[in-house]
């Protein structure tokens, strides 16, 4: 089937929509770009005078910052926490201007990883956006660079707007970027490469593809967007990847008739609730690489995973913590909750289950995570 045949039924159904901006999208080199920022309230206006309930997720606090701060130098973390602590200001008075002229208010949330790994904050954050939401409000999200640092990294907004969309229960999520979708190539170094407007399997082989790296004002290549668009599609939420700057860039993400950007689809065997936070809300505090038949048993057969199946430990972790598995090649395939520490995890590889008392001197379980704590990334 073609993207408008999907893409019709996604459409039509699609009353919560995601918005996430790029950097590359918003600003230039002199910092904002009012002229796009007009022209996206304005298509913004127009989905949620049409009964849309629309969250932008939106970058560009950094380069706002940096265009007013001429005098600030440097990449380091304080730097970028710096020109983020100015530019947001611009930012926010920027969107608030544009949506002004419509009679609409915005809403700020600043969000950080922990906001939306635990439970109670990722609550509160879902009641604000859906209150903002209720009352008519335009939800403006960004992540709180000011005051994080982990999270200032490749692609954290594409993830933010993917985590958003799940959090919301999103209908769609929308992903303006500076190139037309997702292309055979880069274009920055391959003259031949051209649009592909679907992609049913969002789990489907991409590396060399696309684009890995940034352009120069964005923090994410199209890798970190295909990383976010495969997060939601387990979700359940389609995504569109699109040019932001075009004139009808979002408009035409939205209009069933128009064949714009790249379409992924959900996947068809979805994560649900407490495995899909494991697997995209929680920061793995370690890694666990399994043996073949570990690696195999927990993919195939549902398995819990034993001290017997665990080749090696890496990081420092607790009980209750989120850890990386990897299979023998390395590749990470899941992620869970582990009922051991690090140091007891390395205490216990390669050892049956009945002598984990003798052991550690205590049990907590016979398994190192067990599968109600176990979500596997290609589910």
């Amino acid at each position: 089937m073609s993207q408008l045949s999907y893409k019709s039924d996604l459409i039509e159904s699609a009353r919560r929509v995601v918005v996430k901006v790029g950097t590359a999208v918003l600003a230039g080199s002199a910092g904002l770009d009012g002229e796009i920022i007009d022209r996206l309230a304005a298509q913004t206006d127009d989905l949620c005078s049409a009964g849309r309930e629309v969250v932008i997720v939106s970058s560009g606090a950094i380069a706002a910052g940096r265009a007013l701060l001429r005098g600030l130098r440097g990449t380091t973390i304080a730097a970028r926490q710096a020109a983020a602590a100015a530019g947001q200001n611009e930012l926010m008075n920027s969107w608030a201007r544009a949506f002004a002229v419509h009679g609409r208010t915005v809403g700020q949330i600043l969000l950080t990883h922990q906001d939306l790994a635990e439970p109670r904050r990722r609550n509160n954050a879902r009641q604000t956006i859906l209150t903002l939401l209720a009352a008519g409000v335009i939800p403006i999200v960004n992540e709180n660079d000011t005051v994080s640092v982990d999270e200032i990294r490749l692609g954290d907004n594409d993830v933010l707007s993917s985590l958003v969309a799940t959090l919301l229960q999103a209908n769609l999520l929308v992903i303006l970027t500076d190139v037309e979708g997702v292309l055979t190539g880069d274009p920055r170094t391959r003259a031949d490469a051209r649009l592909i407007p679907l992609i049913a399997d969002p789990q489907a082989p991409m590396r060399g593809l696309v684009a890995e790296s940034a352009g120069p004002l964005g923090s994410g290549g199209m890798a970190t967007k295909l990383k976010a668009a495969r997060q939601a599609a387990h979700a359940g939420v389609p995504v569109i990847i699109t040019a932001g700057r075009s004139a009808d860039g979002l408009a035409g993400a939205l209009d069933p008739a128009v064949a714009a950007g790249t379409l992924i689809l959900p996947a068809s065997h979805r994560l649900k609730g407490r495995k899909r936070w494991i697997a995209f809300a929680l920061r793995p505090a370690g890694t666990l690489t399994l043996d073949r038949g570990a690696s195999d048993a927990l993919r195939s057969s549902g398995r819990s995973l034993l001290p017997s199946g665990v080749h090696a430990v890496r990081g420092e972790f607790s009980g209750g913590d989120c850890v990386s598995l990897l299979d023998p090649d390395g590749v990470e395939f899941g992620r869970g909750i582990v009922n051991y520490p690090a140091t007891d995890v390395l205490k216990l590889k390669g050892r049956r289950s009945n002598e984990i008392a003798n052991l550690l001197g205590y049990k907590v379980a016979d398994e190192i995570i067990h599968r109600d704590n176990l979500a596997l990334l290609g589910e």
